[in-house]
């Protein structure tokens, strides 16, 4: 029998689980919908009911194609800066703030009195402000752990709850040179015993529950290792490994990513390193992205309008496309106003209007980078619905400058997998 890892990457739509051999060849993949997150204003939350409810299907489907005595380990990926707090069985305490929930603009404003210049857990959206934010809530004193997505769903897998990574933890106040939680989160009252202890991605944390075996027919051996957020893991699927290689994800929102020899910090336009290795990956996300396609036309809409794309004529429309207001990076404002206007009759040019505003936002988010002291690309490989757009691809290397090169792989879960791989006995 041969031995397979089990990457699972939990978004906000949805679940998809994959499972890879030692050679990293794909042996299996399965994926479920999730209902759509509660959204209003400023509000973005999610039911981690639906988390469980979609795992438990997508694991039944996988395991129906590969046989669950192989699985040797698993990962698990999601958003990053999702949050809720749990008690100590890891029942839902709150409901789960998403990555793009910006209620807590005052808990923000007190973390950028206390915390370095350059934390990026100084925005309305990170972990740490989310935490502060629902440690108000009705029931929260009950509280023992404050966790992410894939901590409450690791936690699930062994039993025990309380277990997070680094690159998760680095908007929750995380420091990643020193490796420890900082002195300056006392000044905020943060309870300590509700922050998870951190590992690497890709480190074993031990055997899957005895319920979790019995319920899945897993080996009791098969192994829970720490895995990442869901654009680190779909950057480590790519393959890109060298210094000035960079990843895009042109998913729901727009996660840039760049190889670094050293750390990059800019609080002030939302940019962050996370560890990788003895290198680092300096990045941001913005808040434009796929969600903003998805407002106005319909997947079948997409594709036929695809057709009739021009990427080597500029239609001259200047948008910013997104959702609601709002944005994290290349421009952190709260309050900074989407740009949707005029709308011309064609839909086509529409429809590559904001293909071009989004390559704009990448195009400027790397050109940040650089002049912040990160190379610029090399090549810009790309990952997430977008990245099968040939049209979309042509406008980007237009306004980008360099190649965009096809991935040798694009699924979030492909990179958990290979963390899966890593912490479970397999190659590096």
């Amino acid at each position: 029998m041969t031995d397979v890892y089990l990457g699972i990457d939990l978004g906000t739509s949805g679940c998809r689980a994959l499972a890879i051999d030692a050679a990293g060849t794909v042996r299996g993949v399965a994926s479920v919908p999730m209902p759509a997150p509660i959204r209003s204003g400023e509000r973005s939350e999610q039911l981690p009911e639906h988390w469980w409810t979609a795992l438990d299907e997508v694991l039944r489907a996988l395991l129906a194609e590969v046989p669950a005595a192989s699985v040797r380990a698993v990962a698990v990926d999601g958003t990053a800066a999702t949050v809720l707090l749990t008690d100590a069985t890891g029942t839902a305490l709150t409901p789960a703030l998403l990555y793009d929930d910006t209620r807590a603009r005052a808990e923000a404003r007190r973390i950028a009195a206390v915390a370095p210049p350059e934390s990026p857990a100084a925005q309305p959206g990170s972990s740490l402000a989310k935490l502060l934010w629902l440690s108000r809530r009705p029931g929260a004193d009950r509280a023992r752990h404050a966790l992410h997505v894939a901590d409450w769903v690791t936690g699930r897998l062994l039993g025990r709850f309380g277990v997070s990574d680094v690159n998760h933890c680095l908007k929750m106040g995380y420091d990643p040179e020193t490796g420890c939680w900082p002195a300056w989160l006392d000044a905020l009252n943060v309870r300590r015993d509700r922050l998870p202890r951190v590992f690497a991605p890709g480190t074993t944390r031990g055997p899957v529950s005895g319920a979790i075996a019995a319920a899945f027919g897993l080996a009791p051996d098969t192994r829970v290792v720490t895995g990442t957020t869901d654009s680190t893991a779909a950057f480590l699927a790519t393959g890109a490994r060298r210094p000035g290689e960079a990843v895009t994800s042109l998913g729901s929102t727009l996660v840039l990513k760049v190889i670094a020899p050293a750390p990059l910090a800019a609080a002030r336009f939302g940019v962050y390193s996370q560890p990788l290795g003895r290198l680092w990956l300096a990045g941001g996300a913005s808040n434009s992205g796929g969600a903003v396609l998805r407002r106005f036309f319909r997947r079948d809409e997409l594709d036929a309008l695809t057709a009739r794309l021009n990427p080597e004529r500029e239609t001259g429309l200047d948008y910013y496309p997104l959702l609601a207001p709002g944005e994290r990076f290349p421009i952190a404002d709260p309050d900074l106003a989407p740009r949707l206007t005029p709308r011309p009759a064609d839909d086509a040019r529409f429809f590559q209007g904001l293909l071009e505003g989004i390559a704009r936002i990448e195009a400027r988010g790397y050109r940040l980078l650089a002049e912040l002291g990160a190379p610029y690309p090399v090549s810009v490989r790309t990952v997430g619905g977008g990245a099968r757009n040939a049209p979309w691809r042509r406008i980007r290397e237009r306004l980008l400058g360099v190649p965009v090169p096809a991935s040798e792989h694009e699924d979030a879960a492909y990179g958990a997998a290979l963390l899966a791989r890593r912490g479970g006995g397999g190659r590096p």
